[in-house]
Formats: C-alpha cells, structure tokens, sequence
C-alpha cells in the first residue's frame, strides 16, 4: 500500500544549492517513512503546484494540509515534520528570530539563489 503524502515540498533540482539540501531532507524522509513528497519544480508535477516554473524557482514552497506556504514559513512547516528537525523549527520560528531569518531569506538567500538559477539557464540556452 502506498503511503499518501501529507506535506508535499516543491524545489528546484536543478539548484545545485536547493538538490543539496532536499535531497538530504528527502533521504531523512524516506529512511523514517515520513509522509513527505517532494516534487522537483522541472518536472511535470509543478503543474499541480499551480505556479509557473519562474514564480517556483524564486523559493521553496511547502503545501501541508491545505495549506500553501513559501521561503521561512515553509522551512518550519517542513522541519516541524521531521523529528531531527523540530529542534530547529522551534528555534527559528522563535519571534525576532523568525523576522530576521525571513528578512535574510527574501532579500539575500533566495534573490541570491535565483540569479544563479538564471545565469545557470542562460549558460544552457546559449
């Protein structure tokens, strides 16, 4: 019986940075039977996502429950289900904390990580 996936993660595998770091989440995941499935945003499951591969590519978005979260928020909706992690979700989303990490996310980490996105895409178009 298949297990249904109750956090899905969508992420860019074609970042070296963002493969890195799911992949091992992915591996923890699979080695606890936790019930997360993670999409690369370049393959056809971005299409259930209902975001276009640009809008994907600028950060990591976690859908859990019915709920649609992106950058830090998402983080901590994706280590509060690994046990490992949780740890880190407490710290993180802790108030003052959680702002700067945000803050540090959406206008250094992820800006950062995109224009590398792009310039890798530019590279493979030319």
């Amino acid at each position: 019986m298949e297990k249904k996936a109750q956090t899905s993660v969508l992420y860019n595998a074609n970042c070296p940075v963002c493969n890195f770091e799911i992949q091992h989440y992915a591996q923890y995941a699979d080695a606890n039977d936790l019930p997360i499935r993670f999409d690369d945003l370049n393959s056809d499951a971005r299409s259930q996502w209902g975001l276009d591969a640009d809008t994907a590519a600028r950060r990591l978005y976690v859908l859990h429950g019915d709920k649609l979260t992106s950058g830090i928020p998402a983080f901590l909706v994706l280590w509060e289900q690994m046990p490992k992690y949780r740890w880190l979700a407490r710290i993180v989303g802790l108030p003052g904390i959680r702002q700067v990490a945000s803050a540090l996310y959406d206008y250094v980490l992820a800006p950062i990580i995109y224009r590398w996105h792009l310039r890798r895409l530019r590279k493979h178009t030319a």
